[in-house]
């Protein structure tokens, strides 16, 4: 069984890996906001609830979205483990999750606060398909059009510099707890999340050879894309 919290800021290129890592493994790739509008979707009586609060404009409180998390995990899929992408985000959500969905790895995904800043600001997004694309890191074949669709891309308000630093020191600030939190329990684990995808990949898998033994020799053998 494999059971991986992903971890990383803005623009560290954690959903990036999100997918390949969770088909790789076999488990679902689970995030907070999938789950919520899954759930609110489905009419599920925790999803209602859920959707109150998101159409206030309000924060989902975290014993909710715990039972949404405990919910989903009881469908058939979760049963070979999970990958939980961006969560939990404090300590008290690490502790609450620790009774209903216990962690084995932490992958935290490190990088230059200078570079993550650049990635975030070069980020261009196709608002047809939802492509994204990095004007420095990973640009489109024709400048400011997406590749699939040609449409015109457009630079999320989020992404100025101004709002991409206010980010990035809101998760510094929320989070170093949190790495402490699972570096006391030896769980995490960094990644350096600098340079081409490939090379990342190579880093999660020497850090992924700390799950069962059958897990990681799963890993291994299946092809990334």
């Amino acid at each position: 069984m494999a059971r991986v919290v992903l971890l990383g800021p803005p623009g560290s290129g954690k959903g990036t890996q999100a997918e390949a890592i969770a088909r790789r493994l076999g488990v679902p790739h689970l995030s907070t906001g999938a789950i919520l509008r899954a759930a609110a979707a489905a009419g599920t009586p925790l999803g209602r609830e859920a959707e109150r609060y998101m159409g206030a404009g309000r924060l989902v409180p975290d014993e909710l979205v715990l039972g949404l998390i405990e919910e989903r995990l009881s469908d058939p899929d979760g049963r070979a483990g999970y990958l939980f992408d961006g969560f939990p985000r404090t300590v008290a959500q690490a502790e609450a999750l620790e009774h209903i969905a216990p962690v084995d790895r932490v992958l935290s995904f490190e990088i230059p606060f200078e570079e993550l800043l650049q990635r975030l600001t070069g980020r261009r997004t196709c608002p047809a398909c939802g492509s994204v694309y990095n004007t420095v890191t990973l640009p489109p074949k024709r400048a400011g059009r997406c590749d699939r669709d040609g449409a015109e891309l457009t630079k999320r308000s989020d992404d100025e510099e101004g709002a991409a630093r206010t980010r990035l020191e809101v998760y510094r600030k929320e989070t170093a707890p949190l790495l402490e939190f699972y570096r006391a329990r030896k769980r995490l684990a960094p990644i350096d999340a600098t340079g081409a995808p490939g090379l990342v990949a190579a880093r999660i898998d020497e850090a992924l050879e700390a799950l069962a033994p059958s897990s990681a020799k799963a890993y291994r053998s299946t092809p990334a894309p």
